[in-house]
């Protein structure tokens, strides 16, 4: 009979995801999440089975926490204009107010191991989907109560604001609040 497990999954996930946010795939020791996570190398493995498994835990649990937070800034009352504004302005803010700006996982991610890794690739298409669907929503919501122009594809103009997004994010790392905030005014204007 094995020892007992004494810790919580869950919290040593998001511990994890602090970890891989942090340092990325590669940078990430299983040493560093060990220390990260207060749970021995053995156990980590024991639970999870390897890096890949927990990093893969990590997205889904990214994944969940930014659905959230995409969901609750775009269902937010007021001007279908306004709301996509303050959602941009809102992920640039968050992002320069960390101690280490890191951006997006999702956009890291992307970078460090799509190009050769393509269930990586897949995870991160798939994510940003629906920040994707969640954009096409809000304007189309827009074009019905004449807030956003109608002749406008949503489809095409979510995948731009979601490019848009993801250039925020990286830009965010060597960039001010001033800047990134005309940046999100220009996109939106050209709804």
């Amino acid at each position: 009979m094995g020892r007992p497990r004494n810790f919580d999954p869950d919290s040593v996930v998001d511990r994890a995801l602090e970890v891989f946010w942090t340092h990325g795939y590669a940078g990430t020791s299983p040493a560093r999440l060990a220390a990260a996570t207060g749970v021995g190398k053995g156990s980590l493995y024991h639970q999870y089975g390897s890096k890949r498994k927990l990093f893969e835990l990590v997205l889904a649990r990214y994944d969940e926490i930014g659905r959230e937070r995409v969901q609750h800034c775009l269902a937010a009352p007021g001007d279908a204009r306004e709301v996509i504004r303050e959602f941009l302005y809102a992920l640039a803010d968050s992002d320069l107010a960390q101690p280490i700006r890191r951006g997006c996982l999702v956009v890291n991610v992307s970078v460090e191991l799509a190009p050769h890794d393509p269930e990586i690739a897949a995870a991160a298409h798939r994510m940003q989907g629906h920040t994707v669907a969640a954009l096409q929503q809000r304007i189309e919501q827009g074009q019905r109560a004449g807030e956003i122009r109608a002749d406008l594809d949503a489809a095409d103009h979510a995948k731009f604001l979601m490019n848009t997004v993801a250039g925020l994010r990286i830009t965010a790392k060597t960039y001010d609040a001033e800047s990134l905030h005309r940046i999100a005014d220009i996109a939106v204007a050209t709804l």
